[in-house]
């Protein structure tokens, strides 16, 4: 799945590039995005040096070094190891947060996002929109917002953590507007627990109780399931595949 979903990210970016002078792309921060990182970063085939990195949400108030951070994930696993054009990080430890939503923001104007991957939650969240904070029609295309219960659990299930207690209270985001705002979606689930979530978001009504159904309204989003993340849909349901 992971080796799939890089070689259409790729090839997708090469297409550009030769109508464009650079590529945008903002990245997700993930355990399910460790395979698909991991391929990405060894396409030699891409001229990464036009593209631009961008990440889409980050702990506010965790330890500058600390390998749970958003951009020191990314910066181990992929941006590290291309030779970028750019990667702009979001400082969870600025002084001012509502100043750095704003600079964030004011980059990605300045960059519209031509791809963005990312995964689901188990709470259905794309990027830190928990349910309780996702807007579809957010105003902001950055934001501060209060994680859920649902979501702090899963950074410990995922083995970021080693209990909830450890786990930030708020993070910065990409607002849901931002997200769909990219003119291609790589969407990368694996994972047995994350099947409610896949089944929600292919047949659940579009609704904020379910963030990731939004999905379903983008003309080129794709998304990438493994056997497990896929064990709720069967060919006789109804699922919007």
């Amino acid at each position: 799945m992971g080796e799939d979903a890089a070689k259409d990210v790729a090839s997708r970016v090469n297409e550009l590039l030769t109508t464009q002078e650079s590529v945008n792309i903002i990245f997700a921060a993930a355990p399910s995005q460790n395979e698909f990182l991991d391929f990405l970063s060894h396409r030699n085939d891409v001229n990464w040096n036009r593209v631009n990195a961008f990440h889409m949400d980050e702990y506010i108030r965790l330890e500058q070094k600390a390998p749970q951070r958003f951009g020191n994930f990314l910066k181990e696993r992929f941006f590290d190891k291309v030779s970028l054009h750019r990667v702009y990080y979001i400082d969870g430890n600025a002084s001012d947060i509502e100043a750095e939503c704003d600079r964030y923001a004011d980059l990605l104007k300045k960059n519209p996002a031509d791809i963005v991957c990312l995964g689901i939650g188990v709470n259905s969240h794309i990027a830190f929109n928990d349910p309780h904070v996702a807007d579809f029609n957010d105003p902001l295309l950055v934001k501060k917002v209060d994680l859920d219960q649902v979501c702090r659990q899963q950074q410990v299930d995922d083995g970021s953590f080693e209990n909830v207690r450890q786990i930030p209270s708020s993070a910065i985001s990409l607002t849901i507007p931002t997200l769909m705002s990219a003119s291609y979606i790589y969407c990368m689930v694996p994972g047995v627990s994350k099947s409610k979530a896949v089944y929600h978001t292919l047949n659940d009504e579009l609704d904020e109780e379910y963030p990731s159904t939004i999905l379903r309204r983008h003309l080129n989003a794709i998304l990438y399931l493994d056997r497990d993340s896929s064990s709720t849909i069967s060919e006789n349901d109804d699922s919007k595949i």
